[in-house]
């Protein structure tokens, strides 16, 4: 019997003192314990130095990757304060990096220190320090060397001040997340390099140094004017418009309650047809979910060029009012918005829900995109032209998902709904197994070797549409393609530019456990399989890369010999048979069709899972495979010419000459 503890009482109730504040519970300031909590512990110490350099001190910040994964940031601001607090009474190095919630940025709506602050709470060098299996600061000001350790969230020796010659001040810290702490602290290089491009990206005039100790590759990242060359360099020669750079500043407050406070607002964007960017960023911090300045930015472009539009007749009779997401499909766009006071989603600082921003932001891009198009008509057409061309695509595309959503709706009565499909008994879809055959005489011949229990089949008649020519509309007319999605119940991936979400695909309703296409051993048999893999490399991929798509090798020889028979795939296998009954009288016969073998041999070749042969169809390179069907199915005639001239003998043994 378990015995019930009843001592739950005043005593029961505990706090986390020190470091085991961040260490127990690192999620709740680093918003996990995994690489993103890891990764945005580091981002804490490299806002600190950006927060310097911002404020007009050091212009270059470089952090370093180490071989063992631990991490140094060195900057040439003005040194972190570590000495006696006369006011605190406590040294400052105790409250940066031993105290949550104390540091230098709390006065910054007061136009003290750093007014515009990315680092906010002071939580972060703190925190990273407290979530540390050691780590090492050396701070240079005031003529003084101070040098600091930690060991796991505690000091070691206090703190450490000798005179010193330097060339510039600063503060360099050196640490390794502690794999106590974190799960993971293997910070990919592509992490560290796309968050220095983005910070350079946002503070302009400041570069970023980064060296990578395991390849030894350095890399610089520098923007003299931010934003707008960012977007020049997004837009090169792919843009359609002008690269537009807007900026001001206002005071406001988010209620009338609220304290008022500053803000300023950096917006740059351009047109393409070919690119579309949307990044947001407020106090240098790049916001992944955005918040504020999205709301600003939706509301802005939808009510301007929806009225640029009504005001120059552009709509068609009765059309619908465009959307967002035909603006954005063309649209490359980023802000760099700042304001003294912050509210941010939390610490990991990847929204904002500041009003007064918002409404700021939304009423400025307003102003600014109505003078705009009207100061630049060319580019208002362009723009015009190219947003309700998305916009007609993106209906267009919507009425077919719906059609396809009618055709595939529902729970499918196979017997009566698809035409001479043949199910399995068994409901167990680990079990299950598909085979799509070629014809009506495969089918016969295939239902009478299977194993009811679960094997179905699944007949297509002659060659079916070449989806990859034919367009989405076609291609959902064709009878043969729609029983086949209907039997294989997983609905359809549908990726077009303009309607990436357009899918009613779901792996969890796919019937079957293996999809076997079992064709002639023949040149028409090769091409009916290669247009089956074609449908369903362009309409449902992840078939392929689950590896759930099979191609069932049938035998191309039959060699008798006294009451034995023995089958050959190939003429090697032919050749290596012979050998061993060589001083035999042998019987060699070309293998038939599918629909002429008898259900024995069917049952032994090609559908016994003891020893018929699979071959699973497995991704390849994009690239590699997208040009070999464009070679074998596409347009490329001349590539198709040249592919069948350099390989065409290695399917000579397909045909029957004799």
């Amino acid at each position: 019997m378990k015995k019930i503890n009843n001592s739950y009482g005043n005593e029961s109730i505990t706090s986390l003192k020190g470091a085991e504040r961040v260490r127990l519970r690192p999620g709740v300031i680093f918003g996990s314990d995994g690489i993103e909590g890891c990764q945005h512990s580091f981002f804490e110490i490299l806002s600190n130095s950006i927060d310097e350099a911002r404020e007009g001190f050091g212009k270059e910040i470089k952090v370093i990757r180490h071989r063992d994964l631990s991490i140094t940031v060195e900057d040439k601001g003005r040194g972190v304060p570590l000495d006696y607090n006369p006011i605190e009474k406590r040294y400052n190095w105790e409250l940066v990096y031993c105290e949550l919630y104390a540091g230098g940025k709390y006065n910054n709506n007061s136009g003290e220190n750093y007014e515009f602050s990315l680092g906010l709470n002071g939580l972060g060098a703190c925190a990273t320090q407290y979530s540390s299996e050691f780590m090492f600061v050396t701070s240079y000001r005031d003529g003084y060397k101070y040098s600091l350790e930690f060991r796991k969230g505690e000091n070691v020796g206090g703190l450490k001040k000798e005179k010193a010659d330097y060339e510039h001040t600063g503060t360099t810290t050196y640490w390794r997340p502690d794999l106590e702490v974190f799960t993971d602290i293997n910070i990919p290089v592509e992490y560290y390099r796309q968050t220095l491009k983005r910070q350079a990206v946002v503070n302009p005039g400041i570069r970023f140094v980064f060296f990578d100790e395991e390849s030894g590759n350095t890399e610089e990242f520098f923007y003299e004017n931010g934003i707008e060359d960012y977007v020049k360099e997004l837009s090169g020669d792919k843009g359609f418009t002008s690269v537009q750079f807007y900026e001001t500043s206002v005071k406001g407050r988010d209620r009338e309650d609220k304290p008022e406070y500053k803000v300023k607002i950096h917006v740059a964007f351009s047109f393409s047809n070919e690119i579309n960017v949307l990044e947001y960023y407020h106090n240098s911090s790049f916001l992944e979910y955005g918040g504020a300045p999205d709301k600003a930015v939706k509301s802005a472009f939808v009510y301007e060029i929806d009225k640029y539009l009504r005001n120059n007749n552009k709509y068609n009779r009765n059309e619908s009012k465009i959307t967002f997401a035909d603006i954005q499909d063309s649209l490359i766009f980023v802000s760099s918005s700042f304001s003294t006071i912050t509210s941010y989603e939390n610490q990991t600082k990847k929204s904002i829900t500041n009003r007064f921003i918002q409404e700021a932001m939304t009423e400025f891009l307003k102003e600014q995109l109505e003078i705009y198009l009207i100061e630049n008509r060319d580019e208002a057409e362009k723009i015009a032209a190219q947003v309700l061309a998305n916009k007609r695509s993106r209906e267009s595309a919507e009425r077919t998902r719906i059609d396809v959503r009618k055709k595939l709706s529902g729970k499918v009565d196979f017997a009566n709904r698809v035409k001479k499909f043949v199910d399995c008994r068994t409901k167990d879809i680990s079990k299950r197994e598909l085979y799509i055959v070629e014809g009506d005489s495969a089918l016969g011949s295939c239902k009478m070797a299977r194993d009811a229990e679960f094997q179905a089949i699944m007949p297509v008649r002659g060659k079916i549409l070449n989806c990859l020519k034919a367009d989405y509309e076609v291609i959902f007319k064709n009878e043969i393609i729609v029983d086949l999605l209907k039997v294989l119940g997983c609905g359809v991936e549908i990726k077009t530019r303009h309607n990436r979400d357009l899918s009613t695909f779901s792996m969890e309703n796919l019937r079957w456990d293996k999809i076997i296409i079992c064709t002639d051993a023949d040149v028409d048999g090769y091409q009916i399989r290669t247009l089956i893999l074609a449908m369903i490399y362009r309409l449902m991929p992840t078939l392929i890369r689950e590896g759930k798509v099979y191609i069932a090798e049938s035998p191309l020889f039959e060699i008798r010999c006294r009451d034995k028979t023995w089958f050959a795939y190939n003429e090697k296998e032919k050749n290596d048979i012979l050998k061993k009954l060589k001083n035999e009288k042998v019987t060699i016969l070309r293998s038939k069709g599918l629909g002429e073998n008898d259900p024995d041999m069917m049952w032994q070749t090609t559908m016994n899972p003891e020893t018929r042969r699979l071959i699973k169809v497995v991704p390849d390179d994009v690239e590699q495979t997208q040009e070999f069907f464009d070679i074998l199915l596409g347009d490329n005639l001349q590539g198709r010419k040249d592919y069948i001239s350099e390989h065409g003998h290695e399917y000579l043994d397909m045909l029957d000459v004799s």
